[in-house]
């Protein structure tokens, strides 16, 4: 029985030490997850994506870090085990209450430690996420500002080339304004010069001596009016060809 007894000491020796190491392991734990989502806001903030160094250390110490206590866990179930076998076994009844009780102590000391890890573990994944997440819109939004930028440069020369087609117009509106001001006195002087024309050959015909004098005026008149539109329509030409150019 003895035997037996130090058997059972060996073991609630083994689930204290277990459950000191992870009391420690488990502060440390909660500790590098405040780090490292400090240091993960901070990159967010900064440059809207952690660098890729940093983030490969920091999730390499956190896969150790689990991967530790994990096996840690795991170790302090099989003492657990163990005990619950010891106490099955036949020859312990005497004080079978005593060791229920203190099994059921380690057992609620392993739940608690289990409990605290996954909640730790689980807070920490989820406030990555959202953080990769609030990176992500960091970039979306900075890409939509950039393309942003560029469709305001294209609306700028758009609008631009718009007045330059205005002012075209304009000018345009205003040649012709000109060239039918120019065609309007034109038509008044014509009609001017048939009433001259109509008077001086009654006058000719009147006086047959002065005939070949409005002959020549009349020829003069003509080569003045080709003149006139000559030089009106190569007006009208350059100012299209201005217009256009």
């Amino acid at each position: 029985m003895a035997t037996s007894g130090n058997y059972w000491e060996d073991l609630r020796k083994q689930a204290r030490q277990l459950e000191n190491e992870l009391d420690l392991r488990l502060v440390s734990f909660s500790k590098l997850c405040t780090n490292l989502s400090s240091s993960s806001n901070k990159w967010s903030h900064r440059t809207g994506d952690r660098s890729d160094s940093v983030g490969q250390s920091q999730d390499n110490m956190l896969v150790a870090m689990t991967t530790e206590l994990e096996q840690l866990l795991a170790n302090l179930t099989a003492v657990n085990d163990k005990m619950a076998e010891y106490i099955n076994t036949p020859g312990t009844s005497s004080y079978n209450t005593a060791l229920m009780h203190t099994l059921q102590r380690h057992r609620d000391i392993l739940q608690d430690y289990t409990q605290e890890f996954h909640k730790t573990k689980s807070n920490f994944f989820i406030l990555r996420e959202r953080e990769d997440l609030l990176g992500s819109v960091h970039r979306d939004i900075e890409s939509y500002k950039s393309s942003s930028g560029l469709n305001n440069r294209k609306t700028e020369l758009f609008l631009k080339e718009h007045e330059h087609l205005r002012n075209s117009d304009r000018f345009i509106d205003n040649a012709i304004s000109i060239a039918m001001t120019m065609k309007e006195n034109i038509t008044s002087q014509r009609g001017m010069f048939k009433s001259i024309q109509t008077r001086v050959t009654t006058l000719a015909n009147r006086f047959p001596a002065i005939n070949g004098l409005i002959q020549k005026i009349n020829l003069r008149k003509r080569r003045d009016s080709l003149i006139l539109g000559g030089v009106i329509g190569i007006c009208t030409i350059l100012l299209l060809l201005y217009t256009f150019h």
